[in-house]
């Protein structure tokens, strides 16, 4: 009888770091989280992690293998094996992380920024299935992206390729977390829409229930509320969003010529408050050949682990192509 074969995805944010182990076909057999407590150094967060990892690999089914390591993380380099100065983890520069999980557990490891690793995951058990061309979007607290052509995420030559939550849409514009004006996640994001919103009802005495709520506790999911009873302060600013992003992705289109677009996170819950708009105005501003030749597709991993998941995608990923090589 034929070993289960698994690997491990890990994710790691600010707040918490999950973790699964995942068959080949996207089951997760095992799966758990812990506090990543970001003021930790590497020294004192590493293990926590190996001790989170090795109890929930004690309680496997015996006789399996673990294949591989994928992991996602914020300012994570792909070719270097690194996270990189990460905003909102306190590790003390460079790291390279891979060589210390390698040293660890003796299997193929990889990691990537986890737009990237969510990319792969729709790749693998997700929408994009059987694509070789398609960009995924995160629409959360900021934008992530992870592009895809030929069948592998574009890096580029320093390994951070295909940030486009940073492509500048106003050089004079709202000022952006990385300390730039105008970036697109300062427009496109739960944090941009709330912004839209405020500065909506600053600038008219358009009714709206909106007006009732104080900037800390405005939501995405209040924003899509307010819409979808008719709030015309809330469809406006779905309006403004979609047509920013629309554009921006209209531009994308002429460099990579994608099958799909996916949209995943937060603000894509909104469905057909996000999606029409945005389908419009990205159709609108292409240029003539590419017209009709972009669908826009919603995640098919937005309800399941999509952090395990993507993390794990991108370990599979590698090994199929060293196989193959």
């Amino acid at each position: 009888m034929s070993k289960k074969e698994l690997t491990l995805g890990i994710d790691i944010g600010g707040t918490t770091t999950t973790f699964g182990f995942v068959d080949i076909d996207g089951n997760i057999l095992k799966e758990s989280q812990f506090m990543t407590q970001a003021e930790d150094h590497v020294t004192a967060y590493l293990p926590r992690l190996f001790d989170a990892i090795d109890e929930a690999m004690a309680e496997l089914e015996e006789g399996v293998v673990i294949k591989g390591i994928g992991m996602g993380a914020p300012n994570a380099n792909y070719f270097r094996g690194t996270v990189e100065n990460p905003p909102n983890l306190k590790w003390g520069g460079v790291v390279n992380l891979v060589e210390l999980m390698q040293k660890k557990y003796k299997i193929p490891t990889v990691i990537t920024n986890d737009a990237n690793a969510a990319a792969l995951g729709e790749l693998r058990f997700g929408a994009a299935r059987n694509m070789k061309n398609f960009i995924l979007i995160t629409l959360g607290t900021g934008l992530g992206s992870g592009i895809v052509v030929n069948g592998d995420v574009v890096y580029g030559h320093s390994g951070f390729a295909g940030e486009m939550g940073h492509l500048i849409v106003n050089y004079d514009g709202r000022l952006c977390g990385d300390g730039r004006r105008g970036c697109l996640e300062a427009y496109v994001s739960v944090t941009g829409i709330r912004r839209t919103v405020s500065k909506l009802l600053a600038d008219s005495l358009v009714g709206s229930e909106l007006r009732d709520v104080s900037q800390s506790e405005l939501t995405g999911e209040l924003i899509t509320q307010a819409a979808l009873k008719g709030d015309k302060i809330a469809l406006e600013a779905f309006e403004y969003t979609g047509h920013i992003l629309g554009q921006k992705l209209a531009d994308t289109v002429l460099i990579t010529s994608p099958e799909a677009i996916i949209l995943f996170g937060g603000l894509a819950n909104a469905k057909d408050l996000i999606f029409e708009p945005t389908l419009r105005h990205m159709e609108q501003s292409l240029f003539g050949p590419f017209k009709g030749t972009v669908k826009l597709m919603m995640s098919e991993l937005q309800h399941r682990n999509a952090a395990v998941l993507g993390a794990s995608g991108l370990i599979w990923h590698e090994l199929e192509k060293q196989n193959a090589a």
